[in-house]
């Protein structure tokens, strides 16, 4: 971990460093809230340690508003995470696309879990610099599609796979083969991940695969079964702002507005 400000700019192309940096300004925004939802101060100070543009990347994100978007995503799949590590404490969690997220951090995973975040090699090289490894925790620097990486994760456990935030910027053969690649190599475990609207994907082009429903992911890989589906405002009541969470309240109401983004609980 590094101690200075670090340009991630001269490491990244832009698509990728806008979507790793979006997503850490929202959740290092939410988390300097009294009431924060996800309190994840590791987000706040690993963007202390960043060289950004502040005000563009407030014009672009508008975070008074989008920050719940992450928040509330990010809240069930740590709701997801924490009963499985409940029930299985000496557990293995693979999280594929980590991105510069810090569930293994701010999370209270028992001692005896196995923890291991995978990205990009370039990815890897700046999370190296901002989060530390501690015990039980390992990062992976490969891409999700190649096949190599995978023998270096024990199978031995019952498994947790987390991908937020992943799938939607991949190849729809992508995602199926990682699938069955995944739920082949490990025995047993749970598979979480969200998912986006159908018409995001038409009309905005940096997003490529969704689905109409989880049982589309079931019949094309006979290991896994759909057990919970979960809307990003599902967890609408702990947004403090009286407007906003009024508006998601409402929002909620409607089909078309729970779809927007969905997140899923699989079992194999």
């Amino acid at each position: 971990m590094t101690t200075g400000k670090l340009d991630v700019s001269t490491l990244l192309s832009d698509d990728v460093m806008w979507t790793l940096l979006g997503t850490l300004y929202l959740r290092a925004y939410e988390s300097r809230s009294p009431h924060s939802i996800l309190r994840d101060h590791y987000a706040a100070e690993a963007l202390e340690r960043i060289e950004y543009d502040e005000p563009a990347l407030a014009r672009r994100l508008r975070p008074k508003t989008n920050q719940f978007l992450v928040a509330l995503r990010g809240k069930q799949l740590d709701t997801w995470t924490t009963a499985f590590l409940d029930r299985h404490p000496d557990a293995t969690v693979l999280q594929v696309g980590c991105g510069l997220d810090s569930r293994a951090l701010r999370l209270q995973k028992p001692k005896n879990v196995r923890w291991y975040d995978l990205d990009l090699p370039d990815v890897i090289a700046i999370r190296r610099r901002l989060f530390e490894e501690r015990d039980g925790h390992w990062m992976i620097a490969a891409s999700v599609t190649d096949d190599d990486w995978l023998r270096a994760i024990p199978n031995d456990r019952p498994t947790l796979i987390i991908a937020e935030g992943l799938f939607p910027y991949l190849q729809t053969d992508d995602v199926r083969k990682l699938l069955q690649r995944l739920s082949d190599h490990f025995g047993t475990g749970e598979l979480l991940f969200d998912s986006l609207a159908q018409w995001m994907t038409r009309f905005i082009k940096v997003f490529v695969f969704s689905f109409r429903d989880g049982h589309e992911i079931e019949s094309g890989n006979n290991r896994l079964r759909l057990q919970e589906t979960s809307p990003f405002s599902t967890f609408w009541p702990l947004i403090h702002s009286p407007g906003i969470r009024r508006l998601y309240q409402v929002g909620h109401k409607f089909k078309a507005w729970r779809n927007l983004m969905v997140s899923y609980r699989f079992t194999f």
